[in-house]
């Protein structure tokens, strides 16, 4: 993750949506509310955790410019790539009720 200023953060999560709101929503203390880190510029998914705590220690211990060189690799343009994932309206939802009727 990065901000404009392209400064990076490097994690590990198990639900790249949920986290990324999270860090959109500046819901958790810490490097990434302090440096604003809420645009999604690069990830990797795999389904076992321990290689990607692995690969999470291995990328944290890159020099920057190959951090920098892995991200324009596949997004030259530091686009957001969770952009349109949490869209909110301008006027809340309107409430719905469920009504439910015992015909016993």
């Amino acid at each position: 993750m990065s901000n404009r200023s392209k400064t990076l953060y490097t994690g590990v999560n198990n639900d790249l949506q949920r986290r990324v709101f999270e860090h959109k929503q500046k819901l958790i203390d810490g490097f990434t509310r302090k440096y604003n880190i809420a645009l999604l510029v690069y990830y990797e998914v795999t389904s076992d955790v321990s290689s990607a705590i692995g690969r999470e220690k291995q990328i944290k211990g890159w020099l920057r410019s190959k951090k920098l060189a892995l991200v324009e690799s596949t997004n030259p343009g530091w686009k957001d790539l969770s952009e349109g994932w949490h869209e909110t309206p301008s006027d809340p939802p309107a409430r719905q009720y469920k009504t439910e009727v015992d015909l016993t």
